[in-house]
């Protein structure tokens, strides 16, 4: 399932509307309910801002209580301790991204077995989500949004490029990279840069490794975190829209850059339905005991300079 620029807002709304007629007439058998949602974002990554404006009109329209915790490093350890202390808070439902399935897996299992339902969003894949035995996820098949990504690198000229990778200990990254450089159909290689997340190493990695890989003529960012760095970079060196340059993600600089020709497009998986949707959902299993019939993709969608003017002004809100 995929939705565009303000569709997934109203098609959310209208879900909500649609499901509180459909089963006004049965009882409730529970309200109140106590949602947690567990990300792997560090505190420095705003993309998420989108997806906690979500929650907090989830948990309006829904009557629910939400939390969200994350590791403040981005730590993976760090998640699955507090995915436990959650599970410990004996919540009503559990939202989780799938950022190392193997790292996340005896946690979520955990979650199960006290018979707390779980969605899972973002990371990971439908079969993955599966195996856990959660609900459904909602997210964008990583490798497929690298691989439609690359198809259209290929088709602006790219021959050699850099994946500039800042959260490399997720598995979903590097499945972004891989779909890239088979859409391109080149090896990946040496061509993923372990960037960190640091805004000035960022900036001195890519400068170096284009240095010393003078051919290269396609650069993929992972979100804003390496997107804006390499943005920055690139006016420096004046290859701004000289460069091709592709991001996953949304921000108010990528948003910009895209309209200045510095970035060709990015690659959007719509954060605000990976909010609001899973409380929905959540809500309406524990109150009607409805299960999601399967997974849905929000996305990808690609935001381009013919495109972007429908979809800014919904940039770190609903978009």
């Amino acid at each position: 399932m995929k939705f565009d620029n303000r569709v997934l807002f109203y098609v959310s709304k209208l879900f909500v509307a649609i499901s509180a007629m459909t089963f006004l007439a049965l009882p409730i058998y529970a309200a109140n309910e106590r949602f947690i949602m567990v990300s792997h974002a560090p505190d420095s990554d705003p993309w998420w801002n989108t997806i906690k404006n979500a929650l907090k009109e989830a948990s309006s329209d829904m009557g629910v209580e939400v939390l969200y915790r994350n590791p403040a490093s981005g730590d993976l350890a760090d998640m699955a301790r507090i995915i436990e202390q959650s599970i410990a808070s004996k919540p009503d439902g559990l939202i989780v991204s799938i950022a190392d399935y193997d790292v996340l897996k005896r946690p979520l299992e955990k979650a199960l077995k006290k018979q707390i339902p779980v969605i899972t969003i973002n990371s990971g894949t439908y079969q993955q989500s599966q195996q856990l035995g959660a609900l459904t996820h909602i997210g964008q098949p990583e490798y497929t949004a690298g691989y439609e990504a690359g198809k259209k690198a290929k088709n602006a000229g790219v021959t050699e490029f850099l994946c500039v990778n800042h959260y490399i200990t997720n598995p979903s990254s590097v499945e972004r990279c891989q779909g890239y450089a088979d859409g391109l159909g080149v090896e990946l290689g040496n061509s993923m840069l372990d960037s960190s997340q640091d805004p000035t190493h960022i900036e001195k990695k890519v400068h170096a490794y284009l240095r010393s890989h003078s051919n290269t003529n396609g650069i993929l960012a992972l979100g804003p975190t390496s997107a804006i760095p390499v943005i920055r970079l690139l006016k420096k060196i004046r290859e701004a829209g000289k460069m091709h340059f592709s991001t996953f993600d949304l921000s108010d600089e990528i948003a910009e850059a895209i309209e200045t020709g510095t970035i060709d497009f990015a690659i959007d998986q719509q954060p605000y339905l990976q909010g609001y949707m899973p409380i929905v959902m959540l809500a309406l299993y524990s109150r009607y005991g409805i299960i999601p019939a399967n997974d849905m993709h929000s996305g990808p969608a690609f935001i381009t300079k013919r495109n972007l003017p429908s979809v800014r002004d919904l940039s770190g809100t609903v978009r």
